[in-house]
């Protein structure tokens, strides 16, 4: 890039003095706004919120897009609270990027169609609002919230305005789990018993001991705006470069493996499942490893919980930071077991109702384009052992979402779908957390007994952990 479409210091400084003074002067109001409308061949116009490790990879998967010619779209916008990180990322996207470290000037864009946000959990719920309300579609990365409850007010801002809402767990848009799903539905494995998933890691440093970065509060990073104190998101702190370079591992702005790791995993198993809010949550875990003497962090490295479904459905999860060998995802019926392998669902009988899968294989509804193996039982019979579906053929995730900004049809992780996911990884954070079970009710989508949102930092709640 030649030396006069640089972006200056000066520069960037004097246009987020700026959006501060637009901020002051009452500019940017909260009521709905009608987003552009798209026609066919117009460009998609972007805006980068948050240009850590997550929104900087964002950028590139935006970039090579763009470069593919597949979509039009150009990232017109990037805001960071610490000033080196919007200029690198602007600097990427070439001449005329607008670069700020209040988001609130990104939503005052008129030619922006959409935000990615990439910002600490913490700020998911308002960000996301606050841009829909805008006009603006949102594509929000995992998890979709840090509390249940702003899981539902944001879903509900989505209903509301009618943005395209995304939330970024990538494998939602896994084509294998929406036919897990199918058959599931159809009854393909009989009445849910239990399901499995996790995350497992193992780093001898310890997951989300990221470098120290070199920033300067007060001089190119605004660590009041990455608090949010003033907006009631977390405790007003002084400047703590662990927390900034490492938030993952503090409950002010994270819940740890829940939160990172675990949303990812039940985001795809509850598209297999159908969907839905639990009716109660336990968990327990410890920290084995990290957090002991050698590290500071608050969040467990090894968690499990528990979550109940009103059909008496039981999903377990577990995740850990010390043993990388996992357990399979599957999805436990009656009739049979399901599990994801290679490009294929799997369906295995139980020994019980072999005759009636042998049965159910030959349905094309519930199987279609079915492998089915079977094998000669004593009497020569041929039981099936083994059915695999492909799966069904669906855009990358950051794809759909682009996709449903012109065709304005509901993306994969959609905001209701993402709410649901949220609330039982919320509310295991708040069993570890409190020890003891979380209730909740599915109709009246409420934690039977509370009034006002539980934020522990604010209200001095008894915590075990």
């Amino acid at each position: 890039m030649p030396e006069s479409d640089k972006i200056s210091r000066r520069e960037f400084l004097g246009k987020a003095a700026a959006g501060t003074a637009a901020v002051s002067l009452g500019l940017f109001q909260s009521a709905p706004a009608s987003g552009r409308v798209l026609g066919a061949n117009d460009r998609i116009n972007i805006g980068m919120i948050g240009l850590g490790g997550r929104g900087s990879a964002i950028v590139g998967e935006l970039l090579e897009l763009s470069r593919s010619g597949r979509y039009r779209l150009q990232i017109v916008a990037c805001c960071d609270v610490w000033d080196k990180r919007a200029q690198d990322n602007a600097r990427r996207c070439g001449d005329s990027v607008k670069v700020t470290r209040d988001y609130r000037e990104i939503l005052q864009m008129p030619e922006v169609d959409a935000v990615v946000i990439a910002t600490p959990d913490h700020w998911h719920a308002k960000q996301s609002i606050d841009a829909m309300k805008a006009g603006k579609d949102v594509y929000c990365e995992k998890p979709m919230t840090l509390y249940w409850d702003e899981a539902k007010e944001v879903a509900r801002v989505a209903r509301e305005t009618k943005r395209v809402f995304q939330c970024g767990a990538q494998s939602a848009s896994d084509g294998r789990w929406w036919r897990a799903g199918q058959i599931v539905k159809a009854g393909g494995i009989g009445p849910i018993i239990w399901s499995q998933t996790g995350a497992f890691r193992n780093d001898p440093n310890g997951d989300w001991n990221w470098p120290i970065q070199p920033c300067r509060p007060g001089v190119d990073l605004d660590w009041d705006m990455w608090l949010g104190h003033e907006f009631g998101l977390a405790p007003k702190r002084p400047y703590d470069p662990e927390r900034y370079s490492r938030f993952r591992k503090y409950w002010d702005y994270s819940g740890g493996l829940a939160t990172d790791l675990l949303y990812h995993s039940l985001s795809h198993l509850l598209i297999g499942l159908g969907g839905g809010f639990p009716s109660e949550v336990v968990a327990t875990g410890c920290q084995t490893v990290h957090g002991l003497e050698n590290d500071n962090r608050e969040v467990p490295d090894n968690f499990h919980t528990l979550i109940r479904y009103p059909q008496k459905h039981v999903v377990q999860m577990a995740a850990t930071q010390e043993n990388q060998t996992g357990v399979a995802e599957l999805i436990r019926g009656e009739y049979a077991t399901l599990s994801i392998e290679g490009p294929y669902v799997v369906i295995r009988p139980e020994p019980p109702f072999r005759d009636r899968m042998t049965e159910m294989s030959r349905n094309r509804d519930i199987f279609p384009d079915a492998e089915v193996i079977t094998e000669k039982d004593g009497q020569g019979r041929e039981r099936v052992t083994e059915i695999r579906v492909r799966g069904i053929q669906r855009a990358g995730h950051m794809e759909n979402f682009l996709d449903c900004v012109r065709s304005r049809e509901q993306p994969s992780l959609n905001a209701d779908l993402a709410y649901q996911v949220m609330v039982p990884i919320a509310l295991s954070v708040r069993a570890y957390r409190e020890g003891r079970t979380i209730y909740f009710d599915p109709n009246t989508e409420t934690v039977p007994g509370e009034r006002a949102p539980v934020r522990p930092w604010k209200q001095g709640r008894r915590l075990l952990r």
